[in-house]
């Protein structure tokens, strides 16, 4: 029998990393809480009073969305493998069971607090991993950027009908009024949502409890995506980048060609989307299809500049570090935080803010756990939350052994 390998020393810069992903998660998720859903995407469906509120958009789109999200993917793919990788004779059984339980706290964390919870897509995706655990760190990447290719690819047959409709002047056609109710201004949409922001706790259970079916399909279509950065993230850590192993002038090599692409094919998508006058049937495929393989670029940027600087051990890394070792802790407790300033059961700021705003609220969570974590770490080592996950996987395995 091969027992479980003793645990490894952490590495200082992947835990820092883990802590800019989950500050970086904070800025995306904030827009979600405040304002009603299309103006998550389009800044002239609400929120949008002036100047300042299109440059938070644009500076979000261009260095912030989605690039957080596939970073914590990638950070989730590679810290599955570590467990996967020194998990002793049967690994995937303790595999399948933190799966499992990931997957039951994202389906009470979506209820309760943030209907745009990654954990439940992290846990669907997870289930793949024993595809992908025996692979090279080549053949990882290869897969990430084929699922990548298949992610834009079912997602153009999904969305571009509505571009198609756009560029050939048919106005009204049911491509475009779905996509209007979806990403733009729909009066009577952006009414139903801003109705929806402002019920009580029951209520809102009660409706996102009944839409569990209608988001099971919504998850089984991010999986390619979600996919592709949980196999590069693994990819990354089998090849050394995100074990500490390459030398800075790699990293930095690295991080500059990602970037070099990535920046000016966003800022390019954003000038398309402001010369449009954020057409509707243009943002969604921009926001959600077409920008997918730039904003994954863009996360290696930062996950390479991270590997690259972060390496001392000084007072900023180390806070970054705690706020990382309890990145599902905090992860969920700034959701807390910001349901507490935006929904009617706290402070009710729904819909009373502009999108300039919001993103300085956003900060409020982000100082509390770069404040919080530190001591905790000190103290306590496990997160709350990190030893709730731990302690119902090895359970669930346990009995399903037994």
């Amino acid at each position: 029998m091969t027992a479980p390998l003793p645990p490894a020393p952490r590495i200082l810069a992947l835990d820092a990393l883990r802590g800019i992903a989950v500050i970086g998660i904070v800025w995306m998720n904030v827009h979600a809480f405040a304002l009603p859903g299309p103006a998550y995407y389009n800044p002239l469906s609400y929120g949008a009073t002036g100047d300042a509120d299109y440059r938070v958009w644009l500076g979000s789109f261009v260095f912030i969305e989605d690039k957080f999200r596939t970073l914590f993917a990638m950070l989730f793919g590679a810290g599955c493998l570590i467990l996967i990788e020194r998990g002793g004779e049967k690994p995937w059984r303790a595999h399948y069971a933190r799966m499992i339980v990931l997957f039951a706290i994202g389906l009470v964390h979506a209820t309760l607090l943030a209907s745009n919870d990654v954990l439940r897509a992290y846990a669907l995706a997870g289930l793949a991993l024993p595809l992908l655990a025996g692979l090279s760190a080549r053949a990882l990447v290869a897969v990430s950027v084929g699922l990548l290719v298949v992610h834009v690819a079912l997602g153009m047959v999904a969305l571009g009908s509505g571009m198609v409709d756009l560029f050939s002047a048919r106005q009204g056609s049911d491509a475009l009024m779905w996509a209007e109710r979806q990403f733009g201004r729909d009066p009577a949409a952006i009414t139903m949502l801003l109705e929806q922001g402002r019920e009580g706790l029951n209520e809102r259970v009660i409706r996102r409890t009944l839409g569990i079916p209608a988001q099971m399909a919504t998850l089984v279509a991010s999986l390619p995506l979600n996919l592709a950065a949980i196999a590069l993230g693994m990819g990354l850590w089998r090849g050394g980048m995100l074990k500490g192993e390459w030398r800075t002038f790699h990293l930095q090599r690295l991080a500059g060609f990602a970037g070099l692409v990535a920046i000016p094919a966003l800022l390019g998508l954003a000038g398309w989307l402001v010369a449009t006058g954020f057409a509707a049937a243009l943002v969604g495929p921009v926001a959600l299809v077409i920008s997918a393989p730039f904003d994954t670029l863009l996360g290696v940027t930062y996950a390479a500049l991270a590997m690259a600087f972060l390496t001392k051990d000084n007072a900023v890394t180390r806070t970054l570090a705690a706020v990382g070792r309890l990145s599902l802790t905090n992860y969920l407790m700034t959701s807390v935080i910001l349901a507490s300033i935006f929904a009617p059961w706290g402070r009710g700021l729904f819909d009373e803010v502009t999108r300039t705003q919001a993103f300085g609220l956003s900060f409020v969570p982000i100082i509390a756990m770069l404040l919080w974590s530190p001591p905790w770490v000190a103290k306590v080592g496990q997160g709350p939350f990190e030893r709730l996950w731990r302690s119902g996987a090895r359970a669930l395995s346990y009995t399903r052994k037994t």
